[in-house]
């Protein structure tokens, strides 16, 4: 494996980005980023180089994530409490249209991979290929979920037939 100090520099960001996205609490997707990293330092020699650095990453990251969720079982906050996105996207105008609290519910109530997608695009910021990445499928696949999900939402959670 390429020097760690390199691989830090080249996927910090979207191991933070992905890790806010699910955390919704900044500190603690920068504790987790860390934690990530020091956990990749001690698992180096079994990745084995069959998905991209970034994938295996964000799996060890998510696998934190739900191993904090397990030892804390606390309640998740209130979508009062998340952070604004980290820069203007797309999804401002339904964020206006429908209320932000309303968006959430809407976005909560999608299935679980459109529900990622639109998460990790919104409020992570995360481009279609790292989405594409992080889920082990392709860019097009996330581009085309994340705007079908969109198009869904826009129509207040329900497909329309036009």
């Amino acid at each position: 494996m390429d020097d760690m100090s390199e691989i830090y520099r080249c996927h910090a960001q979207t191991v933070y980005k992905f890790l806010l996205s699910q955390t919704h609490d900044a500190d603690l997707a920068e504790e987790l980023t860390q934690e990530t990293f020091c956990q990749a330092v001690r698992s180096a020699d079994r990745f084995d180089g069959g998905c991209k650095v970034s994938v295996w990453l964000c799996q060890i990251a998510k696998h934190l994530w739900y191993q904090h969720l397990r030892k804390h079982r606390r309640e998740a906050p209130m979508p009062e409490d998340f952070p604004e996105p980290p820069a203007p996207s797309a999804e401002e105008g339904v964020l206006e249209r429908e209320g932000k609290l309303e968006f959430l519910r809407l976005i909560h109530d999608l299935p679980p991979e459109p529900r990622e997608v639109v998460y990790l695009r919104a409020f992570g910021g995360l481009s279609f290929r790292e989405i594409g990445d992080v889920m082990g499928r392709t860019e097009t696949w996330a581009r085309v979920t994340f705007y079908r999900t969109k198009e869904k939402l826009r129509n207040g959670g329900t497909d329309s037939e036009e």
